[in-house]
């Protein structure tokens, strides 16, 4: 099963969010992290360390195989959570830059897209070498309508349409300002929704948190022929 601690809303999930029962081949349950909101989360608040342990915990205890959490912004909790319970844990898509990075030539940068950027720091991707942070490039979509729905207690949800233009709006601003992209991240859970319209806009390979928690699934899932 495929698991995810997070802050949720009671709107319908689209196709395509890690709440819609289409986008995995595997099941998956849910716990909800109380005061997890949006900014709440994407600022940090180390207060939120203990919940997001408590209902890691409780999905360890209801079986879960492998956890994850729906905002690239809960890796602040990567350390405490894996520590926490005995199944993988994989709390965002910011996890997979290292290994993004090492798939590009040297010269080629990666683009990080993010909810706000203005609280994603490189030290947020966990990765110390100079050389790597100077590849990378980040993005966000504050003061978009896509930001502002968000940001709302409740969110309101945004239409696919409205999200494809932000995301592809600030790509493009990236891409102008650096040509060497040669690859996408896309760190927010709302975004997997448009992976594909972004991977036609760009023609680029296109990263998200489906992609990490897929990964994440495989190495837990017994199939195929035996040895």
């Amino acid at each position: 099963m495929d698991l995810e601690p997070g802050f949720m809303i009671d709107a319908p999930s689209p196709v395509g969010s890690l709440h819609h029962p289409a986008t995995f081949e595997f099941s998956t349950i849910r716990e909800t992290v109380p005061g997890a909101w949006a900014e709440v989360v994407v600022r940090g608040d180390p207060a939120l360390e203990t919940p997001f342990v408590a209902a890691a915990q409780r999905l360890a205890e209801r079986g879960a195989s492998a956890i994850t959490a729906d905002c690239g912004f809960s890796i602040r909790h990567q350390a405490a959570v894996a520590a926490a319970v005995d199944v993988p844990v994989a709390m965002s898509a910011l996890m997979l830059v290292s290994m993004i990075l090492r798939q590009l030539p040297a010269e080629a940068k990666l683009a990080v897209l993010t909810f706000d950027a203005t609280h994603c720091g490189k030290e947020l991707l966990d990765i110390s070498d100079p050389s790597e942070q100077a590849r990378v490039v980040i993005g966000g979509l504050e003061r978009t309508q896509t930001w502002e729905n968000e940001m709302k207690r409740p969110p309101e949800p945004t239409d696919a349409a409205i999200l494809q233009q932000d995301v592809c709006a600030c790509i493009e601003k990236l891409r102008q300002i650096h040509p060497e992209i040669r690859a996408i991240l896309l760190e927010c859970t709302m975004f997997p929704r448009i992976a594909q319209s972004v991977r036609r806009y760009t023609g680029l390979p296109v990263y998200d948190i489906t992609t990490l928690c897929r990964m994440v699934m495989e190495s837990v899932t017994p199939g195929g022929e035996p040895d």
